[in-house]
């Protein structure tokens, strides 16, 4: 899998040594020069870019028409298409619209499975199989959180949780793993196409994906844990990385200067983050 985590403005140079593809945020690329310049210099180097429309940062997608002339002008490798969170039928027609008033843009399209009930993400995912370049699923639906019963033994014996243990970011670890696994059972998800987690509530869900069938199909994710997790002096452990999340994001932090202490801890976790992925 390719793996990038969100990165500080300060810590963006070194960014190239410990990220498999850079992750740009669009929102950020016409306030901060050094952000729009780091990523345009990524494309020439021949780097793979992905896009991302921002709707996690600012809850919901950046403007169609502004998007469009990003795209344009840094030409990444590939781009979310705005979409509308947990709404099927408005992702749906966002695509629809999208694609057909900028079909000339260059760049692989993300389609992102969005929905509230397991119908809904069912039909978006069919949608996206068929339109999209590459299907990206969240991290964190509400869905989730009332649907994510069947692996709980399952993790706890390998993790060496209790059951007691498995709090509000587990049960969204838990809710993607079983997604995906109800995907593949019913003969749903596409094999044949790349996809693309977005973000992370607990690292450990990496771990897990072996188990589920699809792990050869995911073919990059991104997150910002880890870093963060060393902004806030957090340490990964080798089993779990952490076992808890917080409720703000790394663009909170995004102009923020770290201390060497800080960039140390951030390595570490990204080292261990990978190990949970392997």
């Amino acid at each position: 899998m390719l793996i990038s985590h969100e990165t500080p403005l300060c810590m963006l140079k070194t960014s190239h040594i410990y990220n498999c593809y850079d992750y740009a945020l669009v929102h950020l690329l016409p306030i901060y020069e050094q952000y729009k310049d780091f990523y345009l210099n990524s494309v020439k180097k021949g780097r793979h870019v992905l896009l991302d429309n921002s709707i996690f940062e600012l809850g919901e997608a950046y403007n169609a028409e502004q998007f469009a002339v990003w795209v344009t002008t840094l030409n990444p490798t590939e781009y979310i298409v705005p979409d509308s969170l947990e709404n099927t039928e408005k992702t749906i027609t966002s695509f629809e619209a999208f694609t057909r008033s900028f079909h000339g843009l260059k760049g692989k399209k993300i389609g992102v499975v969005q929905g509230k009930t397991y119908q809904e993400l069912v039909e978006c995912y069919k949608f996206m199989s068929d339109k999209a370049d590459k299907i990206a699923i969240s991290f964190d639906y509400s869905f989730y959180l009332e649907n994510c019963d069947l692996f709980k033994l399952q993790v706890c014996e390998e993790l060496g949780f209790k059951e007691t243990d498995l709090n509000k970011w587990s049960k969204y670890a838990l809710g993607r793993l079983q997604l995906l696994w109800n995907l593949n059972k019913d003969k749903i998800f596409n094999t044949s196409k790349p996809h693309h987690l977005l973000g992370c509530s607990v690292p450990w869900e990496f771990k897990m994906l072996r188990h589920f069938g699809v792990r050869d199909c995911i073919e990059s994710i991104d997150t910002s844990n880890p870093i963060v997790a060393g902004m806030i002096g957090a340490e990964y452990d080798d089993v779990f990385g952490l076992k808890e999340k917080w409720s703000f994001k790394l663009v909170d932090f995004i102009n923020n200067e770290v201390d060497e202490r800080q960039k140390l801890l951030s390595y570490k976790n990204i080292r261990k983050f990978r190990n949970l992925c392997a």
